[in-house]
């Protein structure tokens, strides 16, 4: 089975990526990671007008494979997010379901994000003893309002797709049987645009002052994070469903 499909219309102008890994609520392992990076890495044809990021299944990505992670360490969560970002056309995420950690971050990272209104936006990590990359981070402070950004990633509590299309951090969420409707009303509306149009303009908002500050410290702090003890004991007990013991180290 592809874990990873991608299919292009017949005039090329729109690219469909699905994650089709439904049996593991889409969870992400690093040959998917890799796959991803590879596929926004790519020079659109002449004929792309967007990308469409989808799922199969009743959670649109459930993260990392936490059973992965223990074995593997930390995948290329950020660097992923990032080629998504810098994509030179506008990457549309339909979000069916929850979005948790690392499926969070990859659907908040496109440029629409369109939901079904009980799909929930959930970043755990802090709730595991991880703390999500920097680039992240900074990029919540951007699509929200600083309080919400710290309900996101400090309490680690779920968000429904509602409540973050009313604080304007998401474009749309709908009822679930108009899921497909929307999405195909926005793709087909940005199908219909320049591609050189679409190329300039996606150039000048991914062109964030974010990436230039400096975070060194920070990026320490997150590395000390994800690999303690404390980390591994987070995706253990995760795994184990069960209430995990921190001892600060």
């Amino acid at each position: 089975m592809e874990e990873i499909k991608v299919e292009t219309t017949d005039d090329g102008a729109i690219r469909t990526i699905t994650i089709n890994r439904p049996d593991k609520r889409n969870a992400l392992s690093r040959a998917m990671f890799e796959e991803l990076q590879q596929l926004f890495e790519v020079e659109p044809p002449p004929t792309e007008r967007l990308t469409l990021l989808r799922s199969e299944g009743n959670v649109f990505c459930s993260g990392i494979d936490l059973n992965e992670r223990l074995v593997h360490g930390a995948p290329p969560l950020a660097e992923v997010c990032e080629v998504i970002h810098d994509y030179p056309l506008p990457v549309v995420a339909r979000v069916q379901g929850d979005a948790i950690a690392g499926g969070a971050f990859l659907a908040l990272f496109c440029d629409f994000v369109v939901a079904a209104k009980p799909a929930r936006v959930w970043v755990s990590l802090v709730q595991i003893g991880l703390a999500p990359p920097w680039i992240l981070t900074r990029r919540l402070t951007q699509l929200a309002t600083p309080a919400l950004a710290r309900e996101l990633v400090l309490l680690g509590d779920p968000l429904t797709a509602e409540y973050l299309a009313e604080a304007h951090v998401i474009v749309s969420a709908v009822e679930p049987d108009e899921l497909d409707g929307e999405v195909d009303r926005i793709v087909g509306r940005l199908a219909q645009n320049a591609p050189l149009s679409l190329r300039a303009v996606k150039a000048t908002l991914a062109a964030q002052p974010y990436q230039e500050l400096p975070h060194d410290e920070v990026e320490a702090m997150i590395v000390r994070a994800r690999d303690s003890e404390d980390g591994r004991e987070g995706v253990k007990a995760r795994l184990e469903r069960r209430m995990p013991v921190y001892a600060g180290r």
